[in-house]
């Protein structure tokens, strides 16, 4: 775990904007200081982040998702502190320092990745073993991999996974990159049922399109149907997860979104504030979340400064959600 970078308060202090007679969120979360002092915290969620763009190089996409983290971590602290959503009810874990290969080859990316799974995963497992619901901010979806495995060992039991994305990230399980944390996920048995909403016709293969059609365990709405269906996304995507019995992760690619910078930036798909009724709306519990692909600054010299509110919008409405149903459940 010496790639995890935890913070001093100085730090955090350094993010807010502080103003007069305005209470930020960053003036109230917790900072982590050990396992043991997060397994005795009264927070329920526990924020991560995973500022790599190594697996998208590797899966032939353009770097950039390295560049959300922090001012994705900046937007979020500087919310307001209300009696909608304190601050309380998070702590701040960290992030992961990963050394960029300095060779581009796609086996050495590759090998890259394989590395970064392996100090995911354990950090990962104990936030579940200490009873908390990890939200983590990427970094490449390469990521969905360690983040289940780690949650399947921390609960013991396979996980499922709700995946908003344009993409299905099923290649061939040949050497770890962005397109095929899912593939990898299904053949080690971190994963047991695995639901895409959004996906896009035109871009996922004929081989992904037949795995998805013969897989049991799989099953996806396309974003094509959405368009002509009439439904609202929220029913459209109920009956997807009505029968998931296990633990359910719930994983947002930002390259589903219209206009939000990624590697695979597109003109047409959801709207921030679909994204933003699905998690407000599903009233479905959680075992994590996984905001990934998005980015600040892309190395081809795009750049938005948008995407970080985006992040921090989403990350907000899923605490209120969630906190929601925790509230019900102690009723």
């Amino acid at each position: 775990m010496e790639t995890l970078e935890t913070y001093e308060s100085a730090t955090i202090k350094a993010l807010v904007n502080q103003r007069e007679g305005e209470i930020k969120l960053g003036e109230q979360v917790a900072l982590f200081s050990g396992w043991e002092q997060l397994k005795n915290s009264s927070v329920k969620f526990v924020l991560l982040g995973i500022p790599e763009d190594i697996g998208v190089r590797a899966n032939h996409g353009i770097a950039g998702a390295a560049s959300a983290w922090i001012p994705a971590l900046k937007a979020l602290l500087n919310i307001q502190s209300t009696a909608f959503f304190s601050g309380k009810e998070l702590m701040i874990l960290g992030h992961f320092n990963f050394e960029v290969p300095k060779s581009s080859g796609i086996s050495e990316l590759e090998n890259a990745v394989a590395a970064i799974d392996e100090a995911v995963y354990p950090v990962i497992q104990k936030i579940i073993e200490a009873g908390k619901t990890p939200i983590i901010i990427g970094g490449g979806h390469n990521n969905a991999y360690p983040i289940l495995k780690g949650c399947a060992m921390g609960s013991e039991k396979p996980m499922n996974a709700l995946n908003i994305d344009a993409h299905a990230d099923l290649r061939p399980v040949q050497g770890r990159h962005s397109g095929n944390g899912f593939s990898y996920a299904l053949q080690h048995g971190y994963l047991e049922r695995y639901a895409i909403f959004g996906l896009h016709q035109n871009y996922n293969n004929s081989a992904i399109l037949k795995e998805i059609a013969e897989n049991p365990k799989i099953s996806a709405v396309f974003f094509d149907e959405l368009l002509s269906n009439g439904l609202s996304y929220a029913e459209a995507l109920k009956p997807l997860i009505a029968d998931f019995s296990n633990e359910t992760g719930l994983e947002i690619d930002l390259d589903c979104i219209e206009n939000v910078l990624s590697s695979a930036f597109t003109p047409s798909g959801f709207q921030i504030n679909d994204i933003r009724r699905i998690i407000l709306q599903l009233k479905k519990k959680f075992a994590y979340m996984h905001v990934c692909e998005g980015a600040i600054q892309m190395a081809d010299g795009r750049t938005s400064i948008g995407t970080a509110k985006s992040i921090a919008y989403l990350i907000s409405d899923f605490i209120k959600a969630q906190s929601l149903l925790f509230t019900e459940e102690s009723i």
